[in-house]
């Protein structure tokens, strides 16, 4: 086995309860496009926490919850504007929609349209279509409305669902432009979105890593015993250490070899991910390294998805190409 070919994670598909009428939705192995969703319930009222990235993934998460709760939804919460995380917003009928305002401009722009494109060509592509495919085939695209949000906010907004308050936190830019999380605190629980990637590699598409470890800091602080991640298995304050650790880690040896003059891909293929061994979907480093290098003042580094996803789709490809 290379050091890049690293197992998935393995836990239970579908609702997850942790009393008082708060819930995950899970969808193992937390991979590309495997997204998790929350579901707060009290007194016949429920707030979903991110929809699916289709409308068949969607569906399944929305009758395994009315499965569980036939509290009515009347308020969605998209954490960012990865489609994962917000392509099925139009199945969940008669409710507001919020977002941060960065979060909604981004979602203008990221598109189930421009995915199927992306799908569709990917065959003529070479291994960035044949990388691209294998993150996204198990997905359909076509015929998405993509719903934006009805409500944007900055900061921190305060929401009820029946009797308990819902405090939704701009933690972004971090993983996006847009990120943000919502603690209950009658739950004790934190809905992460993607500040949390468990038994995964983290995404830094935007940076600063600054303000991802400080997001990380401030749901260390919450008074919750549940953390509900945006890919991986429900976890608690040690999950998110690990978190926290791995972007110092990367950071630091990031660094050393910008400092030494390595370029960005040649540093990610060289960074030892030893001490993180069972997180999948390690050729996410490319994307980090390129981000980590022009916050420390790059300026030939790419920043555009294309190059990004054949930066991954190569050292994806080594990985196979390793495998023993």
């Amino acid at each position: 086995m290379s050091k890049l070919d690293f197992p998935k994670a393995r836990y239970e598909a579908g609702v997850q309860g942790f009393g008082n009428g708060s819930f995950a939705y899970l969808q193992p192995d937390g991979g590309w496009g495997l997204s998790n969703s929350g579901l707060v319930t009290s007194d016949g009222d429920a707030f979903l926490i991110d929809t699916m990235f289709d409308y068949a993934h969607t569906r399944a998460m929305l009758e395994s919850f009315q499965r569980t709760s036939d509290a009515k939804i009347r308020t969605l919460f998209n954490t960012h504007h990865n489609g994962d995380h917000c392509y099925g917003n139009a199945l969940v009928e008669d409710a507001e929609i919020i977002a941060t305002e960065a979060a909604k401009t981004a979602m203008t722009h990221e598109t189930p349209a421009g995915l199927a494109g992306l799908m569709k060509a990917a065959p003529k592509l070479g291994l960035t279509g044949e990388y691209f495919l294998h993150c996204f085939a198990r997905f359909e695209f076509d015929g998405i409305d993509a719903k934006l949000p009805d409500h944007t906010f900055h900061g921190k907004l305060i929401r009820q669902v029946g009797s308990k308050t819902i405090e939704l936190i701009e933690v972004g830019p971090a993983h996006t432009g847009g990120d943000a999380i919502a603690y209950v605190p009658a739950d004790k629980a934190v809905f992460t979105g993607d500040i949390l990637f468990i038994e995964g590699h983290p995404i830094l598409w935007v940076g600063p890593v600054e303000n991802w470890i400080a997001a990380c800091d401030a749901i260390a602080a919450m008074d919750a015993d549940v953390i509900v991640p945006g890919h991986g298995p429900v976890t608690d304050k040690k999950g998110v250490a690990r978190v926290r650790d791995y972007l110092i880690y990367i950071q630091r040896e990031a660094k050393k070899r910008y400092d030494a003059g390595i370029g960005a891909l040649e540093a990610a293929r060289d960074i030892s991910f030893a001490d993180f061994s069972n997180w999948g979907d390690a050729e996410r480093i490319a994307v980090n390294t390129a981000t980590l290098y022009r916050e420390f003042g790059a300026k030939d580094v790419p920043s555009d998805a294309a190059t990004l996803f054949g930066w991954m789709a190569q050292i994806w490809n080594d990985k196979k190409g390793n495998r023993s």
